[in-house]
């Protein structure tokens, strides 16, 4: 899916960029993305609040099925303001770009995304079986077929609103699942352990500013 997250400006017109960087994920990917401490800087916070990840994951070890949906490359789904535009592009070898929808790394994305995510499914989230963390839709419930209606309900949303999902990243109903980074069952709740591997692997710090 091409979400014409960049357009080249055709004419070379004194305007305030920012330079890439590359971030590299976990599983090895990279991606390039605009350098945007500094407009990050002078950003207003928004302040609307994020679920506390141990809250919502205890919540989770009440359902006997669980289903992860994931969306697909979230925060680029959201359009930006001409405004918006103006203060979002990047320079390369090849001319100046501007983004058309959020980037990775603007300060109050997540605020937004979470804000819009909430809006989208009000009644869901006030009946208690339908958790959601930024770009992460969980339905969890206690009986197969209730879920199942419940699940449907979310997924009409989704189709209504023009969500797009990665279905690589999704998990339809399991009983046990990662979720968050934790590995999450109607009966437990336990660290992944990949990410503690991580951890491990990593090189002990030798400075103190390495340790911050």
């Amino acid at each position: 899916m091409d979400l014409a997250v960049l357009r080249k400006l055709r004419h070379n017109e004194q305007v305030e960029v920012t330079t890439p960087v590359i971030i590299t994920w976990n599983n090895g990917k990279s991606r390039m993305v605009g350098d945007l401490r500094a407009l990050n800087t002078y950003t207003i916070p928004d302040r609307y609040p994020i679920p506390r990840i141990h809250k919502t994951l205890t919540q989770l070890t009440r359902a006997e099925f669980i289903t992860a949906v994931d969306s697909l490359k979230g925060f680029h789904q959201n359009v930006l303001t001409d405004n918006a535009k103006k203060l979002l592009r990047i320079i390369v070898h090849c001319g100046i770009y501007e983004y058309l929808r959020i980037p990775i790394g603007i300060k109050n994305a997540p605020s937004h995304y979470q804000r819009m995510m909430n809006n989208i499914f009000p009644e869901e989230l006030s009946e208690g079986w339908l958790i959601i963390y930024i770009d992460n839709i969980i339905v969890c419930y206690e009986t197969w077929e209730s879920h199942l209606t419940r699940l449907e309900r979310v997924l009409q949303k989704i189709v209504q609103v023009n969500m797009k999902i990665s279905l690589k990243k999704c998990h339809f109903p399991y009983s046990e699942l990662k979720a968050l980074g934790h590995v999450v069952s109607g009966l437990s709740l336990g660290i992944d352990k990949n990410k503690v591997a991580e951890v491990l692997l990593k090189p002990m710090p030798q400075t103190k500013k390495k340790m911050q």
